[in-house]
Order: structure tokens, then C-alpha cells, then sequence
């Protein structure tokens, strides 16, 4: 699970990168949300 929540890049060959990264939590995509005043944000 550790493996999951750290930044890595795995070279697949002829320039080509599988880039994976943690998920943001809930919790924080929610306040970003409701800060952010992006339309659409508070429905």
C-alpha cells in the first residue's frame, strides 16, 4: 500500500514514462471545491 502513495516514473522504452502519483483525498478535493470559485463548484 506504501507503493501507492509515493511519485514514480517507470521508463517503458523510446521516451515513454509510466507516471503514477498519490490520489488527492476526499477531504481536500471537497475544500478545494468549495474555495475555488470555479463554476459549478458548489453543486
Amino acid at each position: 500500500m506504501a507503493d501507492d502513495k509515493t511519485y514514480k516514473a517507470e521508463y517503458q522504452g523510446s521516451g515513454t514514462f509510466i507516471i503514477s502519483k498519490p490520489k488527492r483525498k476526499a477531504r481536500k478535493r471537497r475544500q478545494s471545491a468549495l474555495k475555488a470559485p470555479r463554476r459549478g463548484a458548489r453543486k
